[in-house]
Formats: C-alpha cells, sequence, structure tokens
C-alpha cells in the first residue's frame, strides 16, 4: 500500500531534479558562450552562428534549445530558450527554461 506512493514520490524528485540539471546547464552554456563571443575568437570567430554552435557544444542538459547570440549595448549576449516536458499522459507539465548571459 506504501510502495506505489514511495514510487511517485521518488518519480517525482527524479523528474524535478532532471528538470534543475537542465536548467542550470542551460545557464552554464550561455556563460560560456557569451564570454567565447566576447573573447574566444578562434573557438567563437566573433560571428553569432559559430558562438550559438559552441553553446550547444556546451550544453549537457536534455532536449535541444534554442541558443540565440546579439550585440546590445551591454556587451556580447547569448539567449536559451527550452522547453522540458515532465510525465506522461494526463501527468504532464511543461516547463518552459530561459537563461540570458551578457559579457562585455
Amino acid at each position: 500500500m506504501v510502495l506505489p506512493a514511495f514510487l511517485v514520490f521518488l518519480l517525482g524528485i527524479i523528474s524535478a531534479s532532471l528538470a534543475v540539471y537542465t536548467a542550470a546547464s542551460l545557464h552554464y552554456a550561455v556563460e560560456g558562450a557569451a564570454r567565447c563571443y566576447s573573447v574566444d575568437a578562434k573557438n567563437c570567430g566573433g560571428s553569432a552562428t559559430t558562438t550559438q554552435s559552441y553553446a550547444k557544444t556546451l550544453d549537457l542538459g536534455t532536449g535541444s534549445p534554442t541558443f540565440t547570440a546579439s550585440k546590445p549595448s551591454c556587451g556580447y549576449q547569448v539567449n536559451a530558450t527550452l522547453n522540458v516536458v515532465l510525465g506522461t499522459g494526463m501527468a504532464q507539465w511543461n516547463i518552459p527554461l530561459n537563461a540570458t548571459a551578457c559579457f562585455p
């Protein structure tokens, strides 16, 4: 009687941990890509396209985030968006994740 409730609780903790790990990985990727866009001409080449490709190599989370690189007034900026889907069937949650980093 307790086993089904325990398993649901355990799977919930694992799913939430996966979402937190994905968010942390997304933040790491945009910070590294913004820094690369600003100072590393060898890996990022100073272009938005190569910076976005570089950001994809830094991301270790689940899913395939969308990266954009631009040069606003704050410096070199990289944005990422990703929808994480937790659960299946009737118990399904969409968690939108966003990350932004700007490096002067």
